[in-house]
């Protein structure tokens, strides 16, 4: 039952927040607790963090102070479980039981571990008391967090395998380079739970299912795709320049780039340093002096002279206007500078039509 707390999203002050169920956790565990013997009490107390400081700890630790294996302290941690179940206190806990489980289903029925919690009340002391009543009562089924998906509770087996099914089906449909916005991504989820009852497919609880999955997350932008993309998972000023550009829609000045990350992401960007990550990133592609574009977007890699011979080499002989136009959707450079590259002998003729073409060889 151990449980590792993370700091996504959690207050991270102890006693403040509002809770949400109508009974009191903490009377209601200590009234639990009370028929049991000292060392098994004391031993829920600490690996559920039921003390006054609200810290857990591990198996080891609490061996190294009663002098015992860690295996030994699991022992009695599940047996001091058995007890309270079979205790006479226990039947006071099944309104509490029956109302967790209401919460589950209003939640989705399947739902993060810390946005259950979180949602129950702010109040991290307290979580440890409602966490302590979810492994205690018998309705409540929990997944172990692994490479696939987060830690999460559920009441339906069934509903659980549905759902981290439909997970693994959407993560197979997507490449690393798919990046879909939030009301896409819910659309696609929406079409793989095509086996789930109707109740659930809710916009709202679906992207809270989305959350489950570790294999599928979404950007500062809220842009959703593969966790491990570059697109989604962040490393550093390329990845951050990349988003600006994307979202921007249009070619940028590397000064703006690194502008553009400042405000959106509230990241330094040193200019140099966002130039010289523009330079070595293949995903962007330099289209006129300091600006840049993203290759997706269709823009070739090269010199001026190198987009007009594949402006030839796809539409065959044009005129100097027609090149010119062609060019400048692709280059952010002046008309000049196209007809002085046009005007090389070495790669370019111009025939008696006065239409251009590339020089053969």
């Amino acid at each position: 039952m151990n449980r590792t707390k993370r700091k996504r999203g959690v207050a991270s002050s102890r006693g403040t927040g509002e809770t949400v169920v109508s009974f009191k956790p903490k009377e209601l565990v200590i009234k639990l607790l009370s028929g049991l013997p000292e060392r098994s009490r004391l031993v829920l107390e600490s690996r559920f963090g039921l003390g006054k400081t609200g810290d857990r700890q591990t198996l080891e630790s609490i061996g190294q102070h009663y002098g015992i294996t860690r295996e030994r302290v699991r022992q009695i941690e599940n047996h001091a479980l058995a007890l309270v179940r079979k205790s006479q206190s226990f039947p006071l806990a099944m309104d509490a039981f029956n109302e967790l489980e209401r919460h589950i289903g209003n939640l989705g029925g399947v739902v993060c571990e810390d946005d259950l919690l979180l949602f129950l009340t702010k109040d991290e002391l307290m979580q440890n008391y409602l966490y302590f009543l979810l492994a205690l009562g018998d309705p409540f089924k929990y997944r172990k967090e692994d490479d696939d998906v987060q830690r999460c509770w559920y009441v339906d087996p069934s509903l659980a395998k549905q759902v981290e099914d439909a997970l693994a089906r959407l993560y197979k449909g997507l490449s690393d380079k798919d990046l879909i916005s939030e009301s896409d991504m819910v659309d696609r989820f929406l079409i793989e739970l095509k086996e789930v009852n109707d109740k659930f497919r809710d916009k709202e609880i679906t992207r809270r299912w989305l959350g489950i999955s570790k294999k599928i997350a979404k950007n500062p932008l809220g842009e959703w795709g593969v966790a491990t993309s570059p697109n989604i998972k962040t490393k550093g000023i390329r990845d951050y320049a990349y988003l600006a550009v994307k979202k921007h829609g249009n070619p940028l000045h590397f000064t703006e780039v690194a502008d553009m990350i400042a405000k959106m992401f509230g990241r330094s960007a040193h200019v140099a340093t966002t130039h010289n990550e523009l330079i070595k990133d293949e995903r962007f592609v330099l289209v006129g002096r300091g600006m840049y574009a993203l290759r997706e977007w269709g823009y070739a890699a090269g010199v001026v002279r190198d987009v007009i011979r594949k402006v030839l080499r796809e539409n065959g002989p044009m005129t100097r206007e027609d090149i010119i136009e062609k060019v400048l959707k692709e280059r952010h450079v002046k008309p000049g500078t196209v007809v002085v590259n046009l005007q090389n002998a070495k790669y370019f003729k111009k025939a008696k039509d006065g239409k251009w073409s590339v020089v053969k060889g």
